[in-house]
């Protein structure tokens, strides 16, 4: 018997059928950046959890901080702020996947687990259009 690892599949979107995913073995990590008009830092925590009744994995919205607010940009009403973050639970729990727009006129997103944060394009090559993320297994 086989044992499948938890963790993230990245893809690109607009990526011809077939195409692979890239698997990063993780239970927790960050996702992060800083908004291209306003330079304010934002920063996602992602569980990456089996859900008890159907036994597949997904992903769970933990934590979010804003480092800041500007014009646009304000901070949910149940935020709080706590050493210059405005730290908040996002709405959605539970998302199916992230889909996260990466363009090739601002920097790249944040990976971030075990303390230690890179570039997305580290992990997957940006094609300046939509990256999928989502809960996986691999082997």
């Amino acid at each position: 018997m086989s044992t499948a690892t938890l963790g993230v599949c990245l893809s690109l979107a607009a990526a011809l059928q077939g195409t692979p995913e890239v698997f990063v073995p993780v239970t927790e990590f960050t996702l992060a950046w800083t908004h291209s008009i306003e330079k304010v830092r934002w920063e996602e925590d992602y569980a990456v959890e089996l859900d008890a009744s159907t036994r597949q994995p997904v992903l769970h919205a933990v934590q979010a901080r804003i480092k800041g607010s500007a014009a646009g940009m304000e901070p949910p009403d149940d935020a709080v702020l706590r050493h210059g973050w405005y730290v908040y639970t996002p709405l959605i729990k539970t998302p199916a996947e992230l889909r996260l727009t990466r363009s090739e006129f601002t920097p790249d997103y944040d990976w971030c687990m075990r303390g230690s944060c890179q570039p997305m394009s580290n992990l997957l090559a940006s094609d300046a259009g939509i990256t999928r993320a989502r809960a996986c297994f691999g082997k």
